[in-house]
């Protein structure tokens, strides 16, 4: 934890502006091969102050684990939303994300004016978002709403672990892993694989095809 605190700059900008709820926006799951596309929002609270909240990236999974029971019990506002694998397979990634991300703000109590979203690209329907780049680094809302996120979906795929205990869930969370891979040749993707994925390409357990997702224009002739 002893990495470079993020600050409180944007959110401060947007309270002295008039914004009333700020909300920072971080996905989790976008490379992983099983499981879902996870999203947390989170609104911290403008009068205390909660220290040691990283980048998820910047802490063991233990500090995360801590810290998550820590920020639930410190913010405003949290929430977690999913895109299930099949959703990713059918939707493609990008409006996967969005998916997740509407999932999540719904289940606020209140509506967000701004959200603070990691990254340069704005998956954020609703409110006004302002994009910055590592700003799970550089923003305190982002760094607990990647936490929120991250731990959220580990625990998902440390639960499904014993259901499909040959893939080494707990460990890779369903993230490329020489385990992983060996699992897959050998037993074939589960019904938790994201199965439009490449990799399905070159699998060498048979009969399972790659998803494939219809072309926007369809056919000409």
């Amino acid at each position: 934890m002893r990495s470079k605190s993020p600050s409180l700059d944007n959110e401060n900008d947007l309270w002295a502006r008039g914004a009333r709820l700020v909300v920072g926006v971080d996905e989790v799951g976008r490379g992983s091969w099983a499981g879902p596309l996870s999203v947390g929002v989170v609104a911290i609270p403008r009068d205390s102050r909660l220290y040691k909240v990283r980048d998820s990236k910047m802490l063991s999974e233990p500090e995360r684990e801590m810290m998550f029971e820590r920020i639930i019990d410190w913010v405003d506002e949290w929430a977690v939303g999913h895109a299930e694998p099949v959703e990713c397979d059918t939707l493609g990634m990008a409006e996967a994300q969005r998916l997740a991300t509407r999932r999540a703000l719904a289940q606020l109590t209140r509506v967000p004016d701004h959200a603070l979203v990691d990254g340069n690209w704005d998956f954020v329907d609703g409110p006004t978002t302002r994009l910055l780049v590592k700003g799970d680094a550089r923003c305190l809302s982002i760094a607990a709403a990647s936490i929120i996120a991250k731990v959220t979906r580990d625990r998902m795929l440390r639960s499904l672990d014993p259901e499909f205990p040959h893939y080494d869930f707990a460990s890779n969370k369903g993230y490329p892993s020489s385990n992983h891979r060996r699992a897959l040749h050998a037993y074939g993707p589960t019904v938790v694989h994201r199965k439009s994925w490449s990799w399905m390409d070159d699998l060498a357990y048979p009969g399972i095809p790659r998803t494939r997702r219809p072309t926007p224009q369809g056919a000409l002739f």
